[in-house]
């Protein structure tokens, strides 16, 4: 199955390329999104695409958009490559399922991370404080302990290559004006507990997860991926124990799969053998279907 790794449209304007996402300039209020099968890791691009991955993270977006669109608006303009300008026609095949048109934003500088439990960068801080990003926890929580209540802990937006950084709700006040994380943080926190008892009727626990807000002339926004494998930690709530880490549907594998080799979260990354490429793609298949009730094509 071939792979998009890089879109190519030399007749629209390129204005970006990310980690996932090639981002051209259709007007001057509007933007292609194009979700491509690059997977990345550690903030680490690695060599080999994930088939599928890309038509995956956007079919997932729009379901969790969708859901959530009486909450708060989001960038959405056109979903259907039929409905995309006409200057996106010759691409059709590259863009089909994994392609956005979307209103232009100005993103909020922070990320805005959701915890239900503790894991990741969240373990480890509360190992040596006691607390997550200055939110003071309970003794005595093992890895993957669900939390008496979601925290919500944002990070800074590292630019392509960097690290993402834990801020505390203190930083990001400073960062975006306490009005503003207020809104934004009742938001993700509502957004987060509305996905979480709908994924665990599906047989999904989302341990944590990212939102991303942008500011238009009309107001706030929701941009970017939502709820995706990329974006989150999904694991199977059957058989699920504290005390040591989950099996799960997203990209935790690959990471375990790099920390086995000793890769040192530094370009560049090793290539991706066949069968960790199928397991990951695999995994997050598996998330789509489930989550949504469908299967891709």
């Amino acid at each position: 199955m071939d792979a998009v790794a890089q879109t190519a449209m030399p007749a629209l304007t390129l204005r970006s390329r990310g980690k996932v996402r090639d981002i051209y300039d259709l007007s001057p209020e509007s933007l292609l999104i194009v979700t491509t099968d690059r997977i990345s890791a550690y903030d680490v691009i690695m060599p080999d695409p994930i088939p599928q991955k890309g038509v995956i993270l956007n079919q997932i977006t729009l379901f969790w958009m969708d859901m959530f669109k009486d909450m708060v608006p989001n960038h959405l303009l056109a979903t259907e490559v039929a409905d995309f300008p006409a200057a996106c026609a010759p691409y059709a095949e590259q863009l089909a399922g994994r392609s956005v048109v979307a209103k232009k934003a100005k993103p909020l500088p922070i990320e805005c991370i959701v915890r239900g439990f503790i894991t990741g960068s969240g373990l480890k801080d509360y190992q040596a404080t006691g607390k997550v990003c200055g939110h003071a926890l309970p003794a005595g929580l093992v890895e993957s302990d669900m939390l008496p209540e979601p925290l919500f802990t944002p990070s800074t937006k590292a630019d392509l290559g960097a690290h993402d950084e834990n801020i505390t709700l203190a930083k990001a006040k400073d960062m975006i004006g306490v009005e503003l994380c207020a809104k934004v943080e009742e938001l993700s926190l509502a957004m987060y507990a509305k996905a979480r008892d709908y994924a665990r009727g599906c047989g999904i626990i989302i341990a944590d997860t990212k939102f991303e807000f942008g500011q238009t002339d009309d107001g706030l926004i929701l941009i970017d991926e939502v709820l995706t494998p990329d974006s989150s930690r999904f694991w199977p709530a059957e058989g699920y124990k504290p005390g040591n880490s989950q099996p799960s549907y997203d990209k935790q594998y690959l990471r375990d799969w790099l920390t086995s080799i000793g890769f040192d979260k530094k370009p560049p990354a090793p290539r991706l053998p066949e069968d960790v490429v199928a397991r990951t793609r695999e995994k997050y298949l598996t998330a789509y279907a489930v989550l949504t009730g469908k299967k891709l094509a």
